[in-house]
């Protein structure tokens, strides 16, 4: 990628595709056929109690700039990080971790991929779906972490209609007000500041597509249970209204903590690093820490929005920060 400022921070690279000339703009109501080598769908079924769950894959996000990466890291530590941890200096990947729930006749899908801003990296998320045996028409439900693009961006087709069209929509009241109402004041503590030309082309969309899902949209009710499996933590910071979903069935449970966190290697063990992304650092930095401490006291096991496939592991103490340990795998 040398296209640096507009793909500087890894939730928002796929924002290139706004430009008209990107010939990444595929329809993401389409099933884009790939390259056998350049294919990064697939899907992960496992149970939770009595419910039936995909983490689909919607490819990675690689981010060049690294020394941006994280505003408050030094860079010289970060870079050696890496290295120690066997991963490139030159770029960052994240991987964009979907989740998918069946209960009962219900199909709820946790956030969306990058969908129109998608580059050859990502925007397999159909792809996936399609191969765990659904379409989008079966989608019932989607609920919205926060609205990043790569959260939102598989929401509508490049024509601004809906991809997911019998579905309901759920978001915070707080991040939707917030973008119905941002300007790049509101990014005065973020990484983002610096890049005011792409806040400006940024902001706009976002608001366009909350608004094409407003006749479709409800708001979070943090204090009751939606549908008996779900409830709703706000997490500020990342943006203002970022949620996660916490699912309980039978006697497991799952907290799926979207954006909360970005590396396995650099952001556990330096959490006050902050991150590129994150529209305000101060609170985005404590809510993370916050959350990572109740989540290694809980031992509650984790699903991560961006954290190497499938995102599923535990958040374990470590000193006065914290270890990722993700969860085994045997079989494909």
């Amino acid at each position: 990628m040398n296209r640096r400022t507009l793909l500087k921070t890894g939730t928002l690279a796929g924002i290139a595709a706004l430009l008209p000339t990107s010939s990444l703009f595929a329809r993401p109501s389409e099933v884009v056929d790939t390259k056998d080598d350049n294919d990064f769908s697939g899907f992960r079924k496992l149970k939770l109690g009595d419910l039936d769950l995909y983490i689909l894959s919607d490819g990675f996000i690689r981010d060049t700039n690294v020394a941006a990466y994280s505003p408050r890291a030094n860079v010289t530590e970060l870079k050696n990080i890496l290295k120690d941890n066997f991963r490139s200096q030159d770029y960052i990947d994240m991987a964009i971790n979907v989740l998918l729930v069946k209960k009962g006749n219900q199909l709820i899908l946790l956030d969306s991929g990058l969908g129109i801003f998608a580059d050859q990296n990502n925007g397999f998320l159909l792809k996936s779906l399609a191969k765990a045996g659904f379409t989008p028409n079966q989608i019932t439900d989607v609920f919205i972490s926060h609205a990043h693009p790569d959260h939102v961006g598989g929401l509508l087709d490049k024509n601004n209609q809906f991809v997911f069209p019998n579905a309901k929509y759920y978001i915070s009241k707080t991040e939707h007000d917030f973008w119905m109402k941002a300007t790049e004041k509101d990014f005065k503590n973020s990484g983002l500041i610096h890049e005011l030309d792409f806040l400006k082309m940024f902001i706009p969309k976002v608001r366009s597509i909350l608004t094409t899902l407003k006749p479709k949209l409800s708001y979070y009710d943090y204090q009751k249970a939606l549908f008996d499996n779900f409830t709703f933590v706000l997490a500020p910071g990342h943006t203002p209204g970022m949620t996660l979903t916490k699912i309980k069935s039978a006697n497991e449970e799952l907290m799926v903590v979207a954006d909360l966190i970005h590396s396995d290697v650099l952001l556990f063990p330096h959490p006050e690093w902050g991150f590129s992304g994150d529209t305000d650092l101060d609170i985005a930095i404590s809510s993370r820490r916050k959350i990572l401490a109740e989540l290694a006291t809980t031992k509650t096991r984790t699903l991560c929005y961006h954290l190497p496939y499938s995102g599923l592991g535990y958040v374990k103490k470590s000193g006065s920060a914290f270890q990722w340990i993700q969860e085994a795998v045997f079989v494909p």
